[in-house]
């Protein structure tokens, strides 16, 4: 079963759309040093809705099952990369949305 981390930030009015590339750069580097990462896309949303309510960019990381996702969220890159995200986000913790969503194919 595979996993689809979901997760979307509303950053604060101050954070440039390079210092989010840099961040989703970063993410993307971790693919490497974790076993079980299947997919990473990131971005800005370019919805036609609408309908973000502020959160305008986010992520999707797809593993291969609850044990990758686990290594994932233990992993100090991640760990950094998460702290660095909530020091940028509106309202700290609270602009951020996190959802783990199991796919059965």
């Amino acid at each position: 079963m595979m996993i689809r981390h979901i997760v979307l930030i509303r950053f604060r009015a101050d954070v440039t759309e390079a210092q989010v590339a840099a961040m989703f750069e970063e993410l993307e580097a971790i693919r490497s040093k974790i076993s079980g990462v299947l997919s990473i896309t990131s971005g800005r949303s370019e919805s036609p809705e609408k309908i973000e309510r502020g959160y305008m960019h986010g992520f999707v990381v797809d593993f291969d099952g609850w044990d990758a996702l686990d290594a994932y969220q233990t992993h100090p890159d991640h760990k950094a990369l998460g702290a660095k995200l909530v020091a940028h986000a509106e309202g700290g913790l609270d602009g951020i949305l996190v959802f783990d969503l199991p796919v059965h194919e």
